[in-house]
């Protein structure tokens, strides 16, 4: 049996990738990788995915703004997403969300962007894809008030508890886990890999970002996407394979895919 992966963050259209994008694409496939999401973090970032995602069959875009840039998301902002989002290529809102780590943008600024996205979400009638960093009893909260059930989602990069996996799947999201599964200290995440029920959990590389254990301190790329697949596999003690099978099901069935 082969595996078969679905990486649902990626962001393919960042600068990082020009010089060998179609060859890191070509890995992706020998790796098994046969469907990914690339995310926009702002519009010209959100422009560029859906770009890609109309020149590659097993490559869809998200649309969204980054709560790092919040700050200068105007209305137009938002009405340009909500264009882009309406794309057929484009099968997600995101990404979305707070980050009260780094504080790029302010809280309010944050908080309103957040709001008026999972608004685009409902409107388009597609799931979100959601950032939370530092934040999550504000991101829960808000993700309640705004209906975020009606449309589903993906907790993006997922780094809190078991507590806070439950509360996330009482609102209808599927949880998400990347490279820091991998890591000697993940912590709370190998706890959360085996809660997660089998047909809500997805896993993604955010690349080119959180490499998983092995490729530390370099660019992280789809193909590793199997090393966080296997460790995930090996916690809750299943094959790969399945492991596979079932999250990519899970990402297809969200996202209208099937």
């Amino acid at each position: 049996m082969s595996v078969e992966l679905f990486d649902t963050h990626a962001h393919l259209h960042f600068p990082d990738f020009d010089a060998d994008r179609a060859e890191m694409l070509a890995r992706a496939r020998q790796a098994g990788v046969t469907r990914i999401l690339t995310i926009g973090t702002e519009v010209p970032t959100s422009r560029a995915a859906l770009a890609l995602a109309e020149h590659e069959a097993d490559v869809w875009a998200a649309a969204g703004v980054h709560p790092h840039d919040a700050a200068d998301a105007g209305a137009e902002t938002i009405a340009e997403i909500e264009h882009l989002a309406s794309a057929a290529r484009v099968v997600a809102v995101g990404e979305i969300g707070l980050d009260f780590f780094r504080n790029l943008s302010p809280r309010d600024a944050q908080e309103r962007v957040f709001r008026e996205l999972i608004g685009v979400a409902r409107r388009v009638r597609k799931p979100v894809v959601v950032h939370c960093r530092d934040a999550h009893a504000e991101v829960l909260a808000i993700l309640a008030e705004e209906r975020v059930a009606e449309v589903g989602g993906i907790m993006h990069c997922f780094s809190g508890d078991v507590a806070i996996a439950r509360r996330c799947l009482d609102l209808g999201l599927l949880v998400s886990l990347a490279g820091p599964v991998t890591y000697p200290n993940a912590r709370a995440l190998p706890d959360v890999a085996r809660f997660v029920p089998s047909d809500r959990l997805v896993i993604e590389t955010d690349c080119p970002f959180l490499p998983p254990q092995g490729y530390r301190g370099k660019r992280n790329e789809p193909a590793y996407l199997v090393l966080t697949a296997a460790r995930v596999a090996e916690l809750r003690g299943e094959p790969v394979e399945e492991l596979g099978r079932c999250a990519s099901d899970n990402a297809r069935r969200l996202l209208g895919l099937a």
